[in-house]
């Protein structure tokens, strides 16, 4: 249920964000080795930006968590911003983790779904999902920075700029949900599920 005392905490200006995230959605899944290669902090902001899989999963959790509503506004963003973290660190560190691209192309799946059903766990379930699909996004992320402190900056980059995609969702969850559109926020979730769908399948 979405709760109004927590939606009135939200700035109007976040809806800007899903305006900036519309227009970064270029083709290819990730960077190049070229432009990761540093591992700078403009890197790591780039690259979530640089994959529609990252981009659903990331905006599906605002969308989950403005439906679900109460701390989960913040505690769902938050659990997958730290768990990410973790998971690049242990990609930064060359440490395998079985089934990453499936889990990341997963993770669009189930969480478009949470979203699309207004599935109203407690907020620690929540979390705990979202963290284990953060685990993936993150390594993922991880393995392609570089080692020492650019890697770090890399890594601040990355979750900064997967913040503000949870922002966006937040943002036009709210934004439609104030508009007595919630049923488009949860079609929305049902977009990217088949839009994960399609991921699994190499169709996109």
């Amino acid at each position: 249920m979405i709760r109004n005392r927590a939606l009135s905490t939200l700035p109007a200006s976040l809806l800007g964000v899903a305006l900036l995230v519309a227009g970064a959605l270029p083709a290819s899944a990730h960077l190049t080795a070229a432009a990761h290669q540093h591992g700078s902090f403009a890197a790591g902001m780039a690259h979530p930006l640089s994959g529609l899989d990252h981009i659903l999963a990331m905006v599906a959790v605002g969308l989950w968590a403005t439906l679900r509503g109460g701390r989960a506004l913040w505690v769902w963003p938050c659990a997958f911003v730290a768990v990410m973290a973790l998971g690049g660190l242990l990609g930064m560190a060359q440490l395998p983790l079985p089934l990453v691209e499936p889990g990341i192309a997963a993770s669009v799946v189930a969480l478009g779904l949470l979203a699309a059903l207004a599935v109203n766990l407690p907020v620690a379930a929540g979390a705990a999902i979202v963290a284990v699909f953060a685990l993936f996004h993150g390594h993922a992320h991880g393995t392609e920075a570089a080692g020492g402190l650019a890697g770090f900056g890399y890594l601040a980059g990355f979750a900064l700029a997967t913040a503000g995609l949870h922002l966006a969702g937040i943002a036009v969850a709210t934004g439609l949900a104030r508009s007595n559109l919630r049923v488009a926020v949860r079609g929305a979730g049902g977009v990217f599920a088949v839009a994960g769908l399609g991921l699994l399948a190499g169709a996109i």
